[in-house]
């Protein structure tokens, strides 16, 4: 545990921001594996909504610094490539 004042105040600080993190991070993650459910059921229509909705929150979480630009980008990339695998 710190004893400088600044030190305890950065605990609190860092908890904070793990936690808004962490929620960043949970959200994404769920939109993804809606998407993929939507895929693997077969339903095309309803997986072009839920991968818009994906492509925001993991440009939100890439915005926010939760995840890097480039795994951002294949993360997208990833999910773009397995809608149009179903729709062939």
């Amino acid at each position: 545990m710190p004893n400088i004042k600044s030190a305890k105040k950065r605990v609190k600080v860092i908890e904070k921001k793990t936690l808004r993190n962490n929620m960043i991070k949970s959200e994404y993650k769920s939109a993804v594996k809606k998407f993929e459910e939507a895929v693997a059921a077969g339903k095309i229509e309803d997986a072009k909504v839920l991968l818009s909705q994906a492509t925001k929150k993991i440009d939100q979480a890439c915005t926010k610094g939760v995840i890097v630009k480039n795994t951002a980008a294949r993360k997208k990339s990833n999910l773009s490539k397995k809608l149009n695998a179903a729709m062939a």
